[in-house]
């Protein structure tokens, strides 16, 4: 039997994203949850939040991610061979959103979605970096794509107001020197009461009284858990990458809360001139767009240049988790 051989490293080729049509501040939002501009600027960081308009799809945006991914990547749609799609917001159970999104970019590939939540762009990151050093793809696109203002409901004070929709992009090919470094992802799935749906669709078509699902947390444990137990899988995906924090420049978590990024700024130990991406602050938790949505923040505001090192890292709902560093397109 033979065997697929491919390069010897990978690394990100090209980077596109886009968020949602309409700036929300949080004075449009304040009055179903019975709060205020100020605490939820003190408890988020958040200011404003990007949200799509009614007829904007979930597709649609990961479209404009894509599309302008595949662009910078200075290659065409027909030579990429694999689709991710990370997402927790598309509508069907089946077909995928995937090989919807390969076929309006006139892809005939594998295409495919994966649910990991927030940790979703970090998970495809860690497959696409496999197949293409497997040798069972030459170019994989990941999208991080959500429609999070969907499954909202706009009077839950635990998470509605933290949301927001966006897609962000990659196109992942082959290197000559190393650009993606060890994935360090897994779960606990002991907390995965922790960021739910309200109920299963299944109760939906068998309750009388059982509304449409929506998305809860419960805040202080989330808080505790992304704050304290992802710092040591942040540094495993340092050492793993035979670096140490003085070689990161970028600092690229998910985009969950300010007070997390601070914490976990503090408690991996990275030094004063590590750039720290806080792209939540204008454009809200977009869950799996986050990460690729801040990256593109800090290109544009001039705190990062290509080939830098950052560190990157998703968690959420599950609990889910995965880290790794790479160097920036």
């Amino acid at each position: 039997m033979s065997i697929n051989r491919g390069p010897e490293f990978s690394r990100i080729l090209g980077l596109g994203v886009y968020r949602g049509e309409q700036v929300v501040p949080n004075e449009d939002i304040i009055g179903p949850i019975d709060s205020s501009d100020e605490w939820i600027r003190k408890m988020t960081g958040i200011s404003t939040r990007v949200r799509a308009n009614p007829e904007t799809s979930l597709v649609d945006l990961a479209e404009h991610a894509a599309r302008e991914a595949i662009a910078n990547a200075g290659i065409a749609a027909d030579e990429i061979d694999t689709v991710i799609l990370s997402t927790i917001t598309y509508p069907h159970m089946t077909p995928g959103g995937a090989p919807v999104l390969a076929d309006r970019l006139g892809i005939q590939a594998a295409a495919f979605d994966i649910s990991a939540a927030c940790a979703g762009y970090c998970y495809g990151i860690g497959q696409a970096d496999a197949l293409v050093r497997a040798g069972s793809a030459r170019n994989v696109l990941v999208i991080g794509a959500e429609k999070m203002s969907d499954f909202i409901n706009p009077a839950d004070r635990s998470i509605s107001y933290l949301l927001g929709d966006a897609a962000g992009a990659v196109v992942i090919g082959a290197s000559d020197t190393p650009g993606i470094g060890p994935t360090i992802w897994g779960s606990d799935g002991s907390g995965s009461h922790l960021i739910r749906q309200t109920s299963s669709w299944i109760d939906v078509r068998d309750g009388e009284d059982v509304a449409f699902p929506t998305l809860v947390q419960e805040g202080p444990s989330v808080f505790k858990w992304a704050s304290f137990k992802m710092a040591p899988v942040a540094r495993e995906a340092i050492a793993a990458a035979g670096l140490t924090p003085d070689d990161i420049a970028a600092f690229i978590p998910h985009q969950a809360n300010v007070r997390i990024i601070d914490q976990l700024v503090k408690q991996i130990g990275l030094p004063d001139h590590v750039a720290v991406a806080k792209d939540i602050v204008d454009s809200g938790n977009t869950s799996a767009a986050s990460i690729p949505l801040a990256t593109e923040r800090l290109f544009r505001d001039g705190e990062v240049k290509s080939g830098d090192l950052a560190l990157q890292i998703g968690f959420g709902a599950g609990l889910v988790y995965a880290a790794q560093v790479i160097a920036l397109p």
